[in-house]
């Protein structure tokens, strides 16, 4: 399989890992000439342009997109159209129409769209969507989710404040597909409405809170952004409440934060007995070798995204769930412009 790779920041991370996987990268695109430099040392015979275009008229089968947060969409859209499969990182569209046409290049290409959204694959998450699936949680009730970053108030101000950067220009809410997305995938639910708060008025860009209602009743709660106390390996935390049980990740430093404790409480279980326990993900390994835990969920995705190119096997995260979970940071920002008043998120589902 014949890649490109489009932003080569977070891009030369993942580069690394298609490689690994058993893809070739054949090109790359950076608008900034030192990360282009940075890059040659691990992409030494690959051809480095200045220009996202140049690598449409190239023979690839795929491209992966992890330039700008903001600017995903129209790259996906452009390279849609020749028949590329696109594997797309962070927001996937930044508005309701970008989507409708995003969706529509995707549905009416030969190739196929898939969301890079490493976070559904992380090991927490998928020993409790493996919960979730046998049955052991009931009926979800509450579900919800974290990312969050602790940080200094000066590398917040430097990271938020940089005028060069995408953060820049993008609303308290628009980070939330990290949070988002497995809660979409762990329920099998769409957005419906989103009522969104800032978690600090005095700090109104650094963390925002949203308030969820899903189409299967449940409600999600959803945090990102900038507080302090965060476990350091993976910024991640997801909680499931339903009518038989919880679970939930731990909070925790290090290897502990990957496991999940799930309580079933005494009149759930046929002994009569409350039961507690904590669930350590199994080890997950690549042609034999270990993988880190904090990079599990994009060897996942990028094992994804092989096979779909390859085998025809369905993206793992495809568009129209890309494009929910993107419009709900969307919802969100509507919502806290208008003094946290509810926003109706558009349907996207599939008819």
């Amino acid at each position: 399989m014949r890649i490109g790779v489009i932003g080569l920041r977070r891009g030369l991370f993942l580069a690394g890992w298609a490689r690994r996987v058993g893809m070739r990268v054949v090109a790359a695109c950076d608008r900034d000439a030192d990360r282009r430099d940075a890059a040659r040392k691990e992409l030494p015979q690959v051809p480095l342009t200045d220009r996202w275009e140049d690598l449409l008229d190239l023979r690839l089968d795929g491209v992966v997109l992890a330039n700008d947060f903001d600017a995903h969409a129209p790259l996906a859209i452009a390279f849609l159209e020749r028949g590329v499969h696109v594997l797309s990182e962070c927001a996937a569209c930044t508005g309701t129409e970008e989507g409708r046409l995003l969706v529509a290049a995707a549905e009416r290409s030969t190739a196929t769209y898939s969301f890079a959204e490493n976070y559904v694959c992380h090991p927490h998450v998928r020993v409790i969507s493996e919960a979730v699936e046998a049955g052991e949680v009931g009926r979800i009730s509450l579900i919800e989710a974290d990312y969050l970053h602790g940080m200094s108030p000066e590398d917040i101000i430097g990271l938020l404040g940089d005028s060069d950067s995408w953060r820049a220009r993008i609303a308290a809410t628009a980070y939330c597909t990290h949070t988002v997305s497995p809660v979409l995938a762990v329920t099998g639910a769409w957005p419906v409405e989103v009522t969104a708060f800032r978690a600090d008025e005095a700090g109104p860009d650094q963390a925002a809170v949203m308030v969820v209602r899903l189409s299967t009743g449940a409600l999600a709660v959803t945090r990102h952004g900038f507080l302090q106390g965060e476990p350091d390996s993976h910024w991640s935390w997801l909680s499931v409440r339903g009518t038989r049980a919880l679970a939930e990740s731990v909070r925790a430093p290090g290897e502990r934060s990957w496991s999940v404790r799930v309580r079933a409480e005494a009149w759930t279980r046929d002994d009569g007995v409350t039961h507690e326990e904590e669930r350590v993900p199994p080890p997950f390994t690549l042609r034999g070798r270990p993988v880190e835990r904090h990079a599990e969920g994009t060897v996942r995705v990028l094992q994804a995204f092989r096979a779909t190119m390859e085998g025809g096997e369905p993206p793992l995260v495809p568009v129209r769930p890309a494009v929910a979970a993107s419009l709900v940071g969307v919802a969100g920002a509507e919502s806290l412009r208008n003094g946290s008043r509810p926003v109706r998120v558009p349907d996207f589902a599939p008819r």
